[in-house]
């Protein structure tokens, strides 16, 4: 069964979701509405759409929602929605990293489950507050990094778990962007200056927005517990208050070595976030721009690709694959395999039975506070001169 032959899981009807942000400007709340509608299992119905009471209103009525569902903030949307029959069952929150803890702390105080943007937060502290409430909650709590849904992504986790690389050793992975090549200080126009701002974004710049993602999906993939690095963290850009540019060395509890570049300086690159891994029996590469390709090279024999939608890969690739072999697939499906593997799990729950195991693998709240620890491992690093710092985290 592929992950889109689900129906609505035994639950008979659509989810109710709400939504935090992504309203009028938004880049990523557009691409969660629509991960939410390709498989048709959540109904959004209400929504604090932005700190703009104004905007709010009218990002609220371009997309349908009622006109007393339409809240100015998340507060008042939480305390509401949980006082009515009818009232939302999950909350996608896709607002600036400093309002993600706020919000997201009185949704899952109200019973609500959530759907949060990376990073977590933006500190460690709020990071094992939240764990510590999921966790007392029961409820569910998924972050959506999103190359964690890719067939070709969990194909190669798939492997890796049944040991077909055998001993992992070494593992390469990289993020960059020229997002920031061309600013000046003053030139953040059209680029979400948010994010270069330490009070909304935290104290990492580009490691938190796309150093988090290189960090998940080689621990996604690997399985592998990351020790300790040592960090070299850059701010290229004049005026610049947070990193632009990370290079980072990475040991692996098992004795592998790693190491990880997430940059926004990167003239000429688009988006070509790339993950290698190497084993005693067989190395793999995947790259985020041709995302339907693995390649996979064993010790003894020829390197082969692994095309996206083959009948032999791993029941969780084939779960999460929509179409034949030659029609690609991107990023708007791999979010939406988490939505629709989060949508499965909240409905075993309303429906008082067990999930899919194969839908419980999308990234949940501990793994958000291991790329907070990640974070602040690297920017202890750098800022004593490049040691080795511990990056492991107890959960």
């Amino acid at each position: 069964m592929t992950i889109q032959d689900t129906g609505f899981g035994g639950l008979g009807r659509r989810i109710r979701l709400g939504m935090v942000g992504g309203g009028e400007g938004s880049f990523i709340g557009p691409m969660h509405r629509m991960a939410a509608r390709i498989d048709d299992r959540y109904e959004l119905v209400a929504g604090a759409l932005s700190s703009d009471p104004e905007k709010a209103k009218t990002s609220a009525a371009a997309l349908g929602l009622a006109p007393d569902r339409a809240y100015a903030d998340f507060a008042e949307m939480a305390a509401a929605e949980a006082a009515r029959g009818d009232g939302i069952e999950a909350v996608v929150i896709v607002t600036p990293n400093h309002l993600h803890h706020a919000p997201a702390c009185a949704f899952l105080d109200r019973g609500v489950h959530v759907i949060c943007d990376k990073p977590l937060t933006t500190t460690l502290d709020d990071a094992l507050d939240l764990v510590r409430r999921v966790r007392e909650s029961g409820l569910v709590f998924a972050l959506t990094h999103a190359y964690a849904g890719y067939p070709l992504v969990r194909h190669a986790r798939a492997m890796a778990e049944a040991g077909e690389l055998g001993d992992i050793r070494l593992v390469q992975v990289e993020y960059p962007q020229q997002s920031y090549a061309d600013l000046t200080g003053d030139g953040d126009a059209g680029r979400a200056p948010w994010r270069r701002d330490p009070e909304r974004s935290g104290a990492g710049g580009c490691i938190a927005d796309i150093g988090t993602h290189a960090h998940h999906l080689a621990a996604y993939v690997t399985g592998l517990e990351l020790d300790e690095l040592l960090a070299d963290i850059s701010a290229f850009v004049p005026g610049g208050r947070v990193d632009d540019n990370n290079n980072i060395l990475l040991r692996y509890a098992n004795g592998a070595r790693g190491m990880l570049w997430a940059s926004k300086l990167a003239t000429g690159l688009s988006n070509p976030l790339r993950l290698r891994v190497f084993g005693t029996k067989a190395g793999i590469a995947w790259n985020q721009e041709n995302p339907n390709l693995l390649e996979f090279g064993p010790l003894k024999g020829e390197t082969r690709f692994i095309e996206a939608g083959s009948a032999d890969l791993s029941p969780a690739a084939l779960r999460s694959t929509r179409l034949k072999p030659g029609h690609p697939e991107g990023l708007p499906e791999a979010f939406a395999n988490l939505y629709t593997d989060v949508a499965d799990v909240i409905a075993a729950r309303l429906t008082g039975r067990e999930p899919d195991p194969l839908a419980l693998d999308f990234p949940g709240v501990e793994d958000g506070a291991l790329g907070m620890k990640f974070i602040d491992a690297a920017l202890e690093s750098s800022s004593r001169g490049g040691v080795w710092v511990k990056a492991g985290l107890a959960l």
